[in-house]
């Protein structure tokens, strides 16, 4: 299944005279891109430039549109996600129709009461995946949590997650025709000072998705899953400088930033032609700036003949297969 991830970023900018920039809500002044990505491959699908003051969601259902419309002919099945703001419930039932979705969900008062009112026997404990796994499948030992220790023995105010429930109900918003899947997680957290705990809380958070065929958990980790596009962001933003700000106005910074961001693309497209899928995974997480260094920064001897320039790699390093292995596939592709 191909993922879709949306969601806006700020794009700072020290500069008095460009047109388009406005004040976010922090205080900042600049530009405000929404970015769509595609998960699977970590590559910008658009990269649309917005003021400053403009909401995260502001324009977003048409892009979502366009994303859907071009990774729909080359996957088995779609699915969008976002946070909050990108809950358009409008939309739904346009986007049920050619996608699915999982996007999460404002806890306002009346959405927190219809959880509280759930049977607990509609409730099961939220187990969550190791961050990782070592290769031998044994526990690496841990060093000890400094942050943690001083934040004890000083008596700070700390919050702990003690467990998490989930539950799934389902929920017609006001603007749809159809009804969803609302998938609703119960946090208990307590709020501690030093070793002495002064109160339990309960925070709900809530995710909502036209997804049937998972359980409830597999919701919830898909939806968090979209937290990855942050690093792609990041990377958009210091590797690639693809969020900067130069031009002048909002077109052609947009432009610059469409151009910045297609060498983003080329590392994910090189990574996908590997043999290796344990390769092409690893090369389209790796950063942008390290594959510069292994890729793209080779020492070579440029040997100019009547007719021809030949370069030779003089430095051998262990990329170099991989450069080859992606090399050799490009050349069966046929690509021109």
């Amino acid at each position: 299944m191909a993922h879709i991830d949306v969601d806006g970023t700020p794009a700072p900018t020290l500069g008095r005279k460009k047109v388009g920039m406005d004040m976010a809500y922090k205080g900042v002044w600049g530009c405000h891109p929404l970015v769509v990505s595609l998960a699977n491959t970590g590559e910008a699908l658009y990269l649309v430039n917005r003021p400053g003051n403009a909401v995260s969601h502001s324009g977003a259902a048409g892009w979502i549109d366009r994303a859907v419309a071009l990774v729909a002919p080359h996957a088995e099945r779609v699915c969008v996600r976002g946070d909050p703001d990108f809950s358009l419930t409008a939309n739904f039932d346009c986007w049920s129709e050619e996608a699915d979705f999982i996007f999460g969900f404002d806890a306002h008062p009346a959405m927190v009461k219809r959880a509280e009112a759930l049977e607990e026997s509609a409730r099961e404990r939220l187990e969550r995946r190791p961050r990782y796994t070592t290769r031998t499948g044994t526990t690496r030992s841990g060093r000890e949590d400094v942050k943690a220790r001083i934040v004890c023995e000083r008596g700070y105010v700390n919050k702990r997650l003690n467990f998490e429930d989930v539950a799934e109900y389902e929920y017609r918003p006001t603007k749809c025709r159809k009804a969803c899947r609302m998938v609703v997680v119960r946090k208990n957290i307590s709020r501690m000072k030093g070793e002495l705990t002064l109160l339990d809380e309960v925070r709900y958070f809530f995710h909502i998705t036209t997804r049937r065929d998972i359980g409830a958990a597999e919701v919830v980790r898909l939806a968090n899953a979209r937290c990855e596009q942050e690093n792609v962001i990041a990377r958009l933003r210091s590797g690639a400088n693809a969020l900067r700000v130069p031009p002048y106005d909002l077109v052609s910074n947009r432009a610059y930033m469409v151009m910045a961001a297609l060498a983003w693309n080329l590392k994910s497209w090189f990574a996908m032609m590997m043999h290796l899928k344990a390769d092409g995974k690893r090369y389209v997480a790796m950063e942008f700036r390290r594959f510069i260094r292994e890729m793209i920064l080779l020492p070579c001897q440029v040997i100019r003949r009547a007719r021809r320039t030949t370069p030779r790699i003089i430095g051998w390093q262990p990329t170099t297969d991989r450069l080859f292995s992606a090399w050799r596939t490009i050349e069966r592709t046929g690509f021109t």
